[in-house]
């Protein structure tokens, strides 16, 4: 008996599939009810997430916002009838103390300064996170954010922060003139210029040219600083600094000199074996002790210090991680190529260990940002701290949940973004392929 192959002579049309395989049905198929238990298990959880989600708005949904005390908003709760226990939010408490959670005592009329330095934030973080996106010629706003950050916060005189930027620009100049010289040889030059520059020149400066005219602020007070601009101003200045310095302490760890090596070792170790409260009382109590008679030494910059070195160790490690997962043929390419030490570094092993080690980064920075408040232990009044006074005002005595959950509301918006930020860099940069 012969054999017949069978030969399609017309394509069949393309059909959509079935309603229960595609779409939001489908997905909800396919990851929620693809058998008895998994259906069982998502009515269970959904029903008790609804009823959660049904205690968690009617505390929340009362008309309290212009509850004078405490009193005032269990009367105003006990007239809705909410059952035995009169559940209910407070958010008078929020309405009358929000302000002072958010700027401390920072005088009332100056108000704008914080707010305006926090936006410029913003501009100057846009070359960083978006050079793609925004004009190249904005990096000087970036550069100048630095300086313009702590004028705008503390106040005084213009000319001291323009001070500061001569030292660097003598700094850079003196880097410059050595050219030929060996490279620690001109970052040493560098720095002994900006130093005597900031030491010996930079005050007659500032008379000189104060004599002259200048734009003053009125100067604020440290101990004015507190609520969540406090721990704004600590976070973003030691996230900031602690990645260029982790990114040098790491390359020290793997340096072939035997004394930058045991130096940046040393560092880390100690820093990353000590909790960062224990830093945070010696930079408000012992630091003084080692300081010469009648020395003042700003308490909010002792604690930015603290902070900053603690989460350099930690970045250090971070990124030695990065550079460890780099191939060895990426170091010889780039000795291949006839690269000094640190343009290799700049151009080639850098960029790769750093998107290698953004996850890392990243949680670094979070954790550091809900470290800042730990500084209510030494007598900084952070939000946390705040809520400390509040409570012990009899007119709010007992209130609880709508302070801390106003607080964790404020970090978490901040967290959050920073998450958000890492997970988009990370698709950017196509770190899986």
């Amino acid at each position: 008996m012969s054999k017949v192959a069978y030969v399609r002579k017309e394509m069949l049309q393309v059909r959509k599939p079935p309603v229960s395989q595609a779409g939001f049905l489908g997905w909800l198929k396919k990851n929620l009810f693809y058998s008895i238990g998994s259906s069982l298990a998502t009515l269970l959880t959904v029903a008790v997430i609804g009823w959660l989600l049904y205690g968690l708005l009617k505390w929340l949904a009362v008309p309290t916002w212009a509850a004078q005390s405490l009193s005032d908003c269990r009367s105003i709760i006990a007239e809705l009838a909410r059952g035995e226990n009169n559940a209910g939010a407070c958010w008078g408490v929020i309405r009358d103390r929000g302000i002072q959670l958010t700027f401390g005592f920072y005088p009332p009329e100056h108000f704008w300064r914080p707010i305006l330095a926090f936006t410029f934030l913003l501009p100057a973080l846009a070359p960083i996170l978006f050079a793609e996106k925004v004009p190249g010629r904005l990096i000087w706003f970036s550069a100048l954010y630095p300086f313009l950050m702590p004028w705008l916060l503390w106040g005084g005189s213009v000319w001291v922060p323009l001070g500061v930027i001569a030292g660097f620009a003598v700094g850079y100049l003196g880097f410059r003139i050595s050219n030929g010289l060996n490279t620690l040889f001109r970052i040493a030059i560098c720095l002994i210029a900006a130093l005597a520059w900031w030491i010996y020149a930079k005050e007659h400066l500032d008379t000189v040219m104060s004599s002259v005219g200048t734009i003053d602020l009125t100067p604020v007070k440290s101990r004015n600083f507190g609520g969540f601009m406090l721990s704004l101003t600590i976070g973003v200045v030691a996230i900031g600094s602690s990645l260029p310095l982790g990114i040098l302490l790491a390359l020290g760890r793997q340096s072939d000199l035997v004394l930058i090596k045991v130096l940046c070792v040393g560092f880390i170790e100690i820093i990353r074996g000590v909790p960062l409260i224990t830093l945070l009382f010696v930079a408000s109590t012992l630091l003084n002790i080692f300081l010469p008679p009648g020395t003042e030494f700003d308490i909010i910059m002792r604690v930015i210090i603290m902070a900053t070195l603690f989460a350099s160790a930690y970045m250090a490690e971070v990124i030695r991680g990065g550079l460890a997962a780099l191939p060895r043929g990426q170091y010889e390419a780039a000795e291949a190529l006839g690269l000094d030490y640190w343009k290799a570094q700049r151009l080639i092993i850098m960029p790769q260990a750093l998107k290698v080690s953004i996850p890392g980064i990243v949680s670094t920075f979070i954790a550091l940002f809900k470290d800042t408040t730990l500084v209510s232990v030494i007598g900084l009044l952070d939000p946390l701290g705040l809520t400390t006074a509040i409570r012990a005002n009899q007119e709010w005595a007992g209130i609880v949940w709508e302070l801390y959950g106003f607080i964790a509301l404020l970090f978490m918006i901040v967290t959050f973004s920073m998450s958000r930020f890492s997970m988009y860099l990370e698709r950017k940069l196509h770190r899986d392929h």
